[in-house]
């Protein structure tokens, strides 16, 4: 199984949501496109959030050091960004891909981050609980509809909301993975609690 993690924005909780679905499935983990934070990149935080001692990370596509959208990040670093040198690793392993910012975020001139998901990949889209957060979900999952990408399923992220949450999903008609609790941190131990919680609905994507 291939699981692409996207969001609605930027710091709605992918890394987390991406960590503990890795640890949920013992997958392996690729970023294809990090922009900036590269010795604290969404890698390193996988690899100390994961107990999985099978874990493999596998090598980001684009490593950029200015941390902005990758489109102009690559222009800062003298680079264009080519999907075609976006590779994806080969495993055998269920493969965990997480994004960068939301589907519209630019790579190129023509471009974005939907542009990255394939075909056979099983969308994961994470929507943090925020003033306005349920415009920006149904729009995200109304572009990837459009695109004919077929959304697996949705992670909240943030302090319970049902009147938010039941919303989003009675509109869209997507299948609520489950929620991240606003936790005051998240180390191995709180990435294993919902590992646990999460893997029976994750294992019937």
């Amino acid at each position: 199984m291939k699981i692409f993690v996207t969001g609605i924005g930027t710091d709605v909780g992918k890394t987390i949501a991406s960590a503990i679905i890795t640890e949920a499935l013992e997958a392996d983990y690729w970023k294809p496109i990090q922009a900036g934070d590269l010795e604290n990149s969404d890698s390193h935080k996988i690899k100390t959030r994961v107990k999985n001692t099978k874990l493999t990370i596998h090598p980001n596509a684009y490593a950029l050091n200015t941390p902005a959208s990758p489109h102009l990040a690559a222009t800062i670093d003298n680079l264009t960004i080519d999907l075609k040198k976006v590779v994806e690793p080969i495993t055998n392993n269920h493969l965990v891909i997480e994004g960068a910012g939301g589907i519209l975020v630019p790579l190129n001139e023509t471009d974005c981050v939907i542009d990255l998901i394939q075909p056979d990949y099983k969308v994961v889209v994470v929507s943090r609980h925020y003033l306005g957060s349920i415009n920006h979900t149904l729009l995200t999952l109304e572009l990837l509809r459009n695109r004919k990408i077929k959304v697996a399923g949705i992670i909240f992220s943030g302090d319970e909301n049902t009147s938010t949450e039941s919303i989003i999903l009675n509109k869209s008609g997507i299948k609520s993975i489950g929620r991240i609790d606003n936790e005051p941190y998240f180390d191995e131990n709180v990435i294993s609690y919902y590992a646990d919680k999460f893997r029976e609905n994750l294992l019937e994507l």
